[in-house]
């Protein structure tokens, strides 16, 4: 089966990993990696080396993104991206078998979109969901609608899909692919973090991701006060350890915030891109984990951390019991980390499914007509 993989930033690529190493290992398959968007910018950590040096091969790349991140900009990415995508999709029509496809970017989207017209077929992961607070809602549900096959994390995920293509025979609830890389990828020690990072890990510390609200976008200014005067409190009690903003609508006005907030505080610590491993040993380390990020409902509550939620931009997302909702306002920020300060979560993460793989192999297998090679 020729598979072809939509990659666009180190957010889907970390998902998608555990099963890119079981496919590559399945000579059954025939894997092709299509890297585009984020991974080609030096501005977002270029991080098309991270895959080179977990030993997966990139067959393509495209470099679709503009610069800048005001609303214009964005426009004319997915305009490029399509664009560019257009070619790519009519010179390699007959090259896939099913092209994977993940998540709710506009760039995502907008290459999906593009394959239509030359009757490609995708597999979208982590369809069905829902997240109210920003634009990419709306690209999700592009994308499931453009698609053949639907990997869903879990069954309330799966009735929206039902609900959008009414059908119910295109889902396969898998959980999310990325908690297996709990058990892949071996963790490092705070010895080896701190040789890479510069990172105490042994001090108190929060894990911070914040990205812009896309649907009322021009509130991001006020946001990214309210998340600066926040942590500046809590630098005092906290080292601070920010994973940067992706390519989105005003993304840069957070980066400046946290620039600023480095400048004044020296345990403040701002990183581009981690890669699943460090991430991972960030997040198992750190007290609590605080921002609007996927992330932090689908892989927190395997930690055993709390998460505050800022903000709309995953409001309708399924939330563990772990994930508390606060707004953008700082007092109400600092008095829900003082109620979680010291807490460990001791529950279940809904998202993990320790058959992931087998049961998107079975579902290739089963529904996608292919050339045995």
């Amino acid at each position: 089966m020729r598979i072809g993989v939509l990659t666009s930033s180190r957010a889907d690529y970390g998902i998608y990993l555990p099963l890119l190493r079981r496919l590559k290992a399945d000579d059954r398959f025939d894997l092709s990696l299509i890297a585009f968007g984020t991974h080609l910018k030096k501005e977002f950590g270029y991080t098309l080396h991270q895959i080179l040096e977990d030993g997966i091969s990139v067959q393509y790349t495209i470099d679709n993104l503009e610069n800048g991140d005001d609303v214009l900009s964005i426009t004319k990415s997915y305009a490029k991206t399509i664009e560019l995508f257009a070619p790519f999709w009519q010179d390699h029509q007959h090259s896939f078998d099913i092209v994977f496809c993940l998540g709710d970017r506009f760039e995502m989207a907008a290459a999906v979109n593009a394959g239509i017209p030359f009757g490609i077929k995708f597999a979208h992961f982590h369809a069905g969901e829902t997240t109210l607070g920003a634009i990419d809602n709306i690209y999700r549900h592009q994308i499931s609608l453009a698609s053949n096959l639907h990997f869903v994390s879990v069954p309330q995920f799966a009735e929206r899909v039902h609900h959008l293509l009414d059908r119910k025979d295109t889902t396969t609830i898998i959980g999310s692919l990325s908690l297996l890389n709990l058990n892949d990828i071996p963790l490092l020690s705070d010895a080896a973090f701190f040789e890479k990072w510069n990172i105490d890990l042994n001090k108190p510390s929060i894990l911070v991701t914040v990205h812009p609200e896309t649907v009322h976008y021009q509130q991001n200014e006020n946001f990214s006060q309210e998340i600066y005067t926040a942590l500046s409190t809590l630098s005092k009690t906290y080292q601070i350890i920010v994973t940067l903003p992706n390519a989105d609508t005003n993304g840069s006005v957070f980066r400046k915030q946290f620039y600023r907030l480095k400048e004044k505080v020296s345990s403040v610590h701002l990183i581009e891109n981690f890669g699943t491993k460090s991430y991972f040993t960030c997040m198992k380390r750190v007290d609590f984990l605080l921002g609007n990020t996927s992330s932090g409902i689908i892989e927190a509550a395997s930690f055993g951390k709390y998460v505050l939620n800022i903000g709309d931009r995953q409001k309708g997302r399924f939330a563990p019991e772990n994930v508390i909702h606060v707004p953008f306002d700082a007092q109400k920020i600092i008095e829900k980390t003082a109620e979680i300060s010291g807490k460990t979560f001791t529950g279940e993460n809904p998202y993990y499914n320790t058959n992931a793989l087998e049961l998107t192999l079975t579902s290739l297998l089963k529904n996608v007509v292919y050339d045995v090679l």
